[in-house]
Parts: structure tokens; sequence; C-alpha cells
């Protein structure tokens, strides 16, 4: 017998899924999917079969088991601008939500990231719709982009990028702003800077309102944005009819659902950075996913601490000490290996340009005290990296290599970057997250096509620590399974019960 329940809802009330709740080396011993009409309403249709012995149900458990996707990540399963039907864009006013940092990236055209998102406005404009483009800005990045001086600049700017003229709009961000000839002419317009309003950092709803004011269909190809809540990502999807995921923020996406990603194995991820407590979750997640773990960074001193190493006080977060065992624990239980620096280059606090190299151990013995801190991993660290490298099929980099956090001394992540780029030539996975380790990697030549690469590093960490991402949890979700058709239909004989809902939960049986 085959059971299907259908409920539809009204373009304000759409149906969404429901989203989830929010070195040295220490070696350790019911399916559903959605279907959007022609017109606004769109449907959830549920569907299965009774089975009929106990023998079918363990068969769906065991598939189920093995199932590639993760129930508790399916919110991230958007509805993209690419498998949205081209012919419902014409005629329809879209408004597109970009990323200023990426609009300027230094690069120019040869950034990947920046060719991705003018081709989201390309696609729009040339498929017929009205195409309303809102940004934001903040005074540091206007202070070193002339560019960003005035929105009429900035359209003139994108004018140039695009080849097609963008009118600048001041005022309030809705089409209501726009003269009467500005509406009916096909140019692509230009609202202010929305750091201007209140209203968007505090996802106001009627700021939202207005933003989406004479919009059909809503864009986000502002992916830095998505661990955020703005009117302009979140709560402007409220009031639109589709809310989509542009060709940069859909490419984002992919590369962060990347990480977590096992079939590629042994998977090693060499992780930076400080402050432990703070990404605990995140630690905890990938010792339980990864075949290695390499701590470098501030993060590898809380390590070495909690197996027993001794290490001088100003570098431990005492506060972290229950989660640092935790990790180890999850690590000894998996037996993973975590590994940490055995070297370290060094500089003198009685003398900035003393820089020298020690051994870890005797550098936490006294060192410290003597005025030496540590800056940045050393060539035996690297070594030991290069060596290990070798044995696994996937690497994530996340976070720098250094110490204090700063760009002065940089030699770890220079040659941890030739590091990768060399097991990238042997068929191993690379993935790259953060400033610093796309850095590392961005003038070699021949490393454009052999990475995974993003620098919204904020983002995957609250990924990693299994928080919701507002900016995506907001879009309209696609289905990530595949429907067993065959199994749930197999026999036309039988008949089908169809349970057609109001979409509040009242639901009217009834049989054909």
């Amino acid at each position: 017998m085959q059971v299907c329940g259908v409920q539809l809802s009204s373009a304000t009330s759409r149906w969404r899924e429901s989203w989830p709740p929010f070195g040295g080396s220490y070696e350790c011993a019911g399916h559903s999917c959605c279907i959007s009409g022609s017109q606004r309403p769109l449907c959830r249709v549920q569907c299965c079969q009774v089975p009929r012995s106990t023998g079918n149900v363990a068969h769906l458990q065991k598939e189920d088991k093995y199932s590639c996707v993760d129930r508790s990540t399916s919110y991230l399963h958007v509805q993209t601008l690419r498998n949205f039907p081209i012919e419902k864009l014409y005629g329809e006013v879209v408004l597109v939500r970009l990323d200023s940092v990426l609009l300027l990236d230094p690069l120019g055209l040869s950034s990947c990231s920046l060719k991705r998102t003018l081709s989201t406005i390309k696609y729009l404009y040339k498929a017929g719709g009205k195409v309303l483009l809102v940004t934001s800005w903040d005074p540091v990045l206007q202070s070193v982009n002339p560019v960003l001086k005035s929105t009429e600049s900035f359209a003139d700017y994108m004018s140039s990028l695009l080849q097609v003229k963008v009118i600048p709009v001041n005022g309030v961000p809705c089409l209501t702003s726009c003269k009467k000839e500005e509406r009916v002419q096909n140019d692509i317009i230009l609202f202010e800077n929305l750091l201007n309003f209140r209203g968007e950092n505090a996802n106001c709803n009627d700021f939202s309102q207005k933003l989406a004011s004479g919009a059909a269909i809503f864009v986000n190809d502002s992916f830095s944005l998505s661990h955020k809540i703005r009117a302009s990502t979140v709560g402007i999807t409220r009031f639109c009819y589709a809310s989509l995921a542009g060709f940069h923020f859909e490419e984002e996406l992919m590369q962060l659902l990347k990480i977590n990603d096992t079939t590629r194995r042994p998977y090693i991820a060499i992780i930076g950075g400080s402050n432990f407590l703070r990404k605990a979750p995140a630690l905890h997640l990938l010792a339980s996913q990864c075949d290695g773990l390499f701590l470098v960074g501030k993060l590898s001193f809380q390590i070495m601490n909690g197996l027993g190493i001794p290490v001088s006080s100003c570098l431990i977060e005492k506060n972290a000490t229950k989660e640092v065992l935790q990790l180890i624990e999850i690590a000894h239980n998996r037996n993973i290996p975590i590994y940490y620096p055995t070297d370290l280059w060094c500089l003198n606090s009685n003398n900035n340009e003393q820089l020298e190299i020690f051994d870890s151990a005797e550098l936490l013995s006294g060192l410290i005290s003597l005025g030496w801190t540590p800056v940045d991993i050393g060539p035996s660290t690297l070594e030991r990296i290069s060596s290990l490298l070798s044995s696994y099929k996937k690497i994530l980099w996340i976070g720098p290599t250094s110490f204090d956090l700063t760009e002065e001394f940089s030699v770890g992540a220079t040659q941890l970057g030739q590091i990768l780029n060399k097991a990238s030539h042997n068929s191993c996975d690379i993935i790259l997250v953060g400033g610093a380790a796309c850095k590392a990697v961005k003038g070699m030549s021949d490393s454009s096509s052999q990475y995974t690469a993003s620098e919204n590093e904020s983002i995957v960490w609250e990924f990693l620590k299994g928080r919701i991402l507002p900016g995506i949890a907001a879009l309209d979700k696609s289905y990530p399974y595949q429907i067993p058709w065959d199994d749930v239909f197999s026999d036309t004989t039988q008949p089908l019960f169809v349970d057609i809902g109001s979409g509040n939960a009242l639901v009217k049986p009834s049989a054909t």
C-alpha cells in the first residue's frame, strides 16, 4: 500500500524544512520533496510505502544508515539560481545581495569568485529580469577604495565590470525610491550602502519589507555573511516569492560541504590559530571525522599541556583544560594520532630583529622566561608534516601556523603552502580555509585548479561547531535525496491514499 501526503502553502507562509537545533605526536591506542508550481504556492509531498514485512524495514534502515547525506545539515540543501526555471525570471523584479569586498577583489577579473558574482548579475539581466543590486561596505573599506566614495562612483565601477549601465539610487533601498522612468528602463539599479540604515544589522522586519518591496525573487550572492542575521540576507526572504543562492554562493556552499565529506581517506586536518575554548566543538567534530590532527599555532600549546608536557602558564588557556582533555579522549577512543610542533621560530623580545629556532621542549622549559617568544613553526616541524602528508588522501588546512597571528613572520605558512602544492600533484584533495592558508598558495602558478579554497574562516568554524548558518537557512530548500520511486509505487494495483493539508497542520484525508 502506498501513502502520499501533500501540503500546500501560500507565498507568505511557504513551507520550509525544520531546522536542526542550534611535531611531536601523540598516538592514541520517510522522504520528502518540494515541488514549485507555475504560480507562487509551493507544494510539499511526502511519499512512503507501508512495509509488508520486517525484512523491508530492515532494508530501509540499512540504506538510511549508509546514506551519504547528513540529515542534521539538510538545511544546507538550498534552491539555486542555476536550477531555477529561467523562463520564470522574465519580467520579474529580482533583488541581488552582493559582497562588496569580493567585488573589489585586487585580483580583478582573474578572480573566480568575482567572475561568478558578475555571472549571476549578467544571467539575470539576460534572462529579462529587472535587476536590483544591494550591498554594504564599512568606513575602513571605503577609505582604501575610492570607488566606494559614493553610490554614484560605485555604480560607475559596476557599469565598467558588467558592461551594462548601472543606475545609482540613494535613499531607502526599495523599488519605490526609483523614479518612474528608472523603473521601466531595462538598466540595472544599485541602491545606497545598506549600512547607512539601522534596520540592516538589526534585521528589522519593516526594513526587510521595504527592501523587498516590488521584488518577486531574491538572490543571495554574499556568502561571507552567511553566519550573520541581516535584513538583506535573512529578513527579506519572508517577503519574496523565491529566495535563491547565486552562482558564487552556490560554489562556496559546495566547498563548505566538502569539509564534512569523508569518502576520501585517510583524512588529516592541520589546525592553527588560538582560542581553544571557543573552537572546542569544531575541534571535537574534526577529531571524530579525521584520521589525524596536526595542531599548530597557540592551539598546539593547549594539546601539549593536556598531554602532560610542561608549558609556560602564559601560553595556557586555563579555562579550556576540560575541552582539551575531551579532544584527547575522542582521539584515543578512535585510535587516531594528534601531532604538534617539534621546533619553533622564536623572537627575542629584547631584540625584535633576533630570530632563532628552538626545540619545542627546550623553549617551553625555560626560554620563555628569558624573553623568547614563539612566532611560527620551525623546519623540523615542516619536514615532519611533509613526511606525514604523503600517506593521506585528503588534507584540510584551517587557521594560521604563526603564534602571534601577524603576517610579519609567515615563513611557516609559505613553506606549508609549498608542501601542500606538492601533495596536490599526488591526487590528494586539498582544502584551504582562511586568509593565511589561501594566501600561502595564491602565488603558485599551477595551484588554481588543485585546491578547494575559502577565505570565509569564521563561517567554516561556525559550521564545524554545528551551528545554524542563518543566511543559508533562510533560502528556499531543495530536495537532497533520491526517491526510490520503483519501491514506493512498486504495485500499481494497490490503492493510493492522498492527504491534502491546508498548510497549518489541519489534514483532511481523502482516498482515490
